[in-house]
């Protein structure tokens, strides 16, 4: 058993001082590490549903194996770029986040692409909800710096 103080959004109880969480277990060991390993395993059913419901893994599109596999291969590839995109834009702001509200929010974005004298110009709507969020992604991204590329003759 687990006792914890609640966290903001969690459900609302006339008394709530703890939230208790229990699990049971017939494995033989330390009740700290049992835990843990149990809170551990609960990030990868996360990660899962995340790439099934985010990324499209729960339809692959063949009754073949060789082509559901090159589909997951693709998959789980845009799953690790979107969470990485959005890890060194956000930082610990996006670890909440899903892949479906990270491609909702900064991939299927409204907005019109303009060239003008050479350049290029992204219009995003006036009350877009997350300009903010998005600016300082492509500002954070746009500050890692690029190694240095050695071309040899």
């Amino acid at each position: 058993m687990r006792r914890v103080k609640p966290t903001p959004g969690s459900q609302l109880a006339l008394f709530s001082t703890y939230d208790y969480h229990a699990f049971i277990t017939d494995r033989e060991g330390e009740t700290i590490y049992l835990e843990a390993d149990h809170r551990r395993h609960a990030v990868v059913e996360d990660v899962i549903r995340d790439l099934k419901y985010g990324v499209g893994v729960n339809h692959l599109p063949s009754g073949r194996f060789c082509a559901n596999a090159v589909w997951m291969t693709l998959n789980v590839i845009a799953h690790n770029l979107g969470r990485w995109v959005g890890r060194l834009g956000l930082g610990r702001d996006a670890t909440s986040m899903t892949t479906k509200t990270l491609r909702t929010r900064m991939l299927n974005m409204p907005g019109r692409m303009t060239t003008s004298g050479g350049r290029r110009t992204l219009h995003l709507p006036r009350a877009w909800p997350w300009e903010d969020q998005f600016n300082t992604i492509l500002n954070r991204l746009r500050s890692i710096p690029r190694p240095a590329v050695c071309l040899r003759a």
